[in-house]
C-alpha cells in the first residue's frame, strides 16, 4: 500500500498513499460487508499501516509493488491485500488469505478520508454496555455458550466475546437506534456481528465470519454469566501425568521435553499456531514471563500446529511470529496441521485431545503435569486479561516454591 502504480498516457507514473485515515470494506457474497479501518503513516522514509480494532494498533510493514499493483502483506497470518487503484479515493483489489492447500479470497474496496466504521444514522437509543450471556445458535447442534462483555459510550461501543478457547480480541463498533454492530480483523480473521437489543436482550443477532462463515445467536444481560473452568477442558489420558515428545525448532534443532535444559525446572508447555490470534495475546504475554522468570527456573516450550505439514512454509510463518514478539523460549514445529483431527495422538499422546488453541500445560519440577489451562484471553477482554495473567503467575510462583 506505499505505492500504486497507474498509467496515464502510455507512461506508468507512481501514485503514493496519503497519510491519513482508510475504510476498508470486505465484500461477502451475500452482501453482508465486513468493515474496519487503518492508518498510513510514513516512518523513517516509507509508508507503513496500523489497522485499528479499538484500543489495537496492528502493524503492516511489509509492503512492495509490482507495475500497477501493490502487495501488502500481512503479519502473521500467510495472508495479503492485492490491490490497484481504482480512482477518486478508492482502491480495490482482494484479501488473499493461505490456507492449507489453496487460498481463501475475498473482494476488497478501501476508501481514503473515511473515518467511521460504520455509518450510524441514529441516535442510539438502546444500551448495551456490561455483561451478557450470549447463545450460539448452530443447526443440529447443541448451543454454544459464550460471555459478551461491552463498553458503550454514546452510540460507540467497543468491547470482546469470550469464548471456551480465547475471545474474539478487540471488537468495535456501533448502536445505531437498536442495532448493534461490532467487527474486527487482525490480517487473519474478519468477523462482524449484528444484533437487535431490546431492553436485557440481544435478538436475531447474526455473526459472520470471512468470505462465508454464518451462524445465529442470542443473548441477555447476565452480570454473573461464565464459562467453564479454563483448568477443566482440557485432560490427560487416564495413568498419564507426564509427557514424552522431540520436536525440531526454527533453527533446525531437535528439542525434546527431557532434554537436561529442562530438568528440575518449572516448563510450561504452549500449544500454538501462527495462524492463532490468541496465541498471538498469549505469546506476548509469556515472552514477557519468560523473560522475567527464566532465571527462576522457568522454561517455555512453545509446540505449533501450523496450517501446512511443510516444514519450510512451518519454519517461514514460526519465524514471522517470533520475531515480532522477540520470542526466545523455542518454538517446535510439529509437523501435524492444525486440522489433523489425530494431532493430539500423533504428536502429544499423554493429552485426551487438542481442545482449542492455545493451551498451556504447567509441568512441576518433577516433570509432572500439574494443570492444563485452555484458551487465553488477550488484552481485548479487558479485565479478565489481568486476572488470567495473575492466575498464571500465581501458578508459576507455587511450582517454583516446591
Amino acid at each position: 500500500m506505499a505505492f500504486i502504480l497507474i498509467c496515464r498516457g502510455g507512461l506508468t507514473q507512481v501514485r503514493k498513499m496519503d497519510k491519513g485515515i482508510y475504510r476498508a470494506i470486505l465484500d461477502r457474497k451475500d452482501g453482508q460487508m465486513i468493515v474496519f479501518n487503518f492508518e498510513v503513516l510514513d516512518s523513517a522514509g516509507k509508508k507503513i499501516i496500523y489497522i485499528h480494532n479499538a484500543a489495537e494498533r496492528l502493524l503492516v510493514d511489509e509492503i512492495s509493488y509490482s507495475k500497477d499493483s501493490v502487495f501488502i502483506h500481512l503479519p502473521f497470518f500467510e495472508s495479503e491485500f492485492r490491490l490497484a487503484y481504482a480512482g477518486g479515493n478508492e482502491w480495490k483489489g482482494n484479501w488473499l488469505k493461505r490456507l492449507e492447500k489453496n487460498y481463501q479470497v475475498m473482494p476488497i474496496r478501501i476508501f481514503y478520508n473515511e473515518q467511521e466504521r460504520f455509518n450510524g444514522s441514529n441516535k442510539a437509543s438502546e444500551q448495551v454496555n456490561g455483561r451478557w450471556a450470549i447463545k450460539f445458535l448452530k443447526p443440529n447442534e447443541e448451543a454454544e455458550e459464550m460471555v459478551g462483555e461491552f463498553v458503550q459510550i454514546g452510540s460507540k461501543v467497543t468491547g470482546t466475546v469470550l469464548t471456551t478457547t480465547g475471545d474474539d480480541r478487540y471488537l468495535d463498533g456501533i448502536v445505531d437506534g437498536d442495532s448493534l454492530r461490532l467487527s474486527t480483523f487482525d490480517g487473519g480473521h474478519a468477523l462482524l456481528f449484528t444484533a437487535c437489543i431490546k431492553e436485557d436482550s440481544l435478538t436475531g443477532g447474526q455473526y459472520f465470519s470471512g468470505p462465508r462463515g454464518h451462524i445465529s445467536w442470542i443473548g441477555s444481560r447476565n452480570n454473573g454469566a461464565s464459562l467453564p473452568d479454563d483448568f477443566s477442558i482440557t485432560k490427560m489420558r487416564s495413568g498419564q501425568n507426564r509427557l514424552h515428545f522431540s520436536f525440531t525448532d526454527a533453527d533446525g534443532h531437535k528439542v525434546s521435553i527431557t532434554d537436561p535444559r529442562y530438568k528440575n525446572k518449572v516448563v510450561l508447555v504452549q500449544i500454538m499456531g501462527s495462524w492463532c490470534p490468541n496465541c498471538m495475546d498469549e505469546t506476548r504475554f509469556l515472552s514477557s514471563l519468560f523473560k522475567e522468570y527464566r532465571n527462576k527456573g522457568v522454561e517455555i516450550i512453545g509446540v505449533a500446529y501450523e496450517r501446512s505439514t511443510d516444514f519450510e512454509r512451518s519454519r517461514k510463518s514460526l519465524r514471522s511470529f517470533q520475531q515480532r514478539f522477540d520470542v526466545q523460549y523455542p518454538l517446535l514445529i510439529t509437523g501435524v496441521s492444525v486440522n489433523d483431527s489425530l494431532r493430539a495422538k500423533k504428536t502429544l499422546p499423554e493429552l485426551a485431545d487438542i481442545v482449542g488453541f492455545p493451551t498451556t500445560i504447567f509441568v512441576n519440577k518433577k516433570g509432572e503435569v500439574e494443570k492444563i489451562h485452555t484458551g487465553f484471553n488477550g488484552p481485548g477482554s479487558g479485565a479478565n486479561y489481568a486476572e488470567q495473567q495473575k492466575e498464571f503467575y500465581d501458578i508459576v510462583n507455587q511450582l517454583l516454591s516446591e
